[in-house]
């Protein structure tokens, strides 16, 4: 049987999934200069996570870290 696994190439759900306890199997950078992060999830708690990462204040804070870049990098 397979092990259980979870993909994602965003680096702040990353980082959220990190904090709530999912461990870290491997993080790479692929061909197309996206990262990959996979997780071992044996419980299926990372969709789930995933909505709360979506829905809390730690991504609205991600989104206002994207805000101040774009303004210091585009001037």
């Amino acid at each position: 049987m397979k092990e259980k696994e979870y993909n994602t190439s965003d680096l702040s759900l990353a980082a959220f999934l990190l904090m709530k306890g999912l461990v870290l199997k491997n993080a790479e950078k692929v061909s197309s200069g996206k990262f990959k992060f996979s997780f071992h999830d044996p419980d299926d708690k990372a969709k789930k996570l995933a909505l709360d990462f979506v829905n809390s204040e730690f991504c609205e804070f991600d989104n206002q870290i994207r805000n101040l870049k774009k303004l210091i990098y585009n001037n």
